[in-house]
């Protein structure tokens, strides 16, 4: 297994957490962390939305339905989850991105999303 990328945030600080209720983060620790292993790149720290949780549901990853076989109760409007960078920005390029908490946001979300992009939504 490769070593977890270094914890920085899209400004070059410390990582901070995104949640940790619900339980986030592709290691499950809270943290929009991230290593080769995550093909997805989960690394955007995203509040959820209605709007963007139809619109994932929509393209075929439903988040808001529970999986109690996952231990995964299901997201909610206002919740906090580490977003896949690539599923970002296709609700960004639609007009219906969640807003997104940059300190917390993994830098490695900028191989895929724009600073620009990403500030452009940010919940701060």
């Amino acid at each position: 297994m490769t070593q977890m990328d270094q914890s920085i945030n899209v400004y070059g600080a410390p990582l901070i957490p995104c949640s940790t209720d619900p339980l986030t983060g592709f290691f499950r620790d809270g943290f929009c962390n991230t290593c080769d292993q995550d093909q997805g790149s989960h690394t955007v720290c995203a509040v959820m939305t209605d709007e963007f949780l139809a619109f994932s549901k929509y393209v075929g990853n439903d988040l808001s339905t529970p999986r109690p076989e996952f231990n995964f109760a299901g997201l909610k409007a206002g919740d906090q989850w580490c977003l896949c960078a690539g599923r970002f920005l296709q609700a960004a390029d639609e007009g219906c991105a969640p807003l997104v908490n940059l300190n917390a946001t993994h830098m490695r979300a900028l191989e895929i999303v724009p600073l620009a992009v990403l500030e452009a939504h940010s919940a701060a």
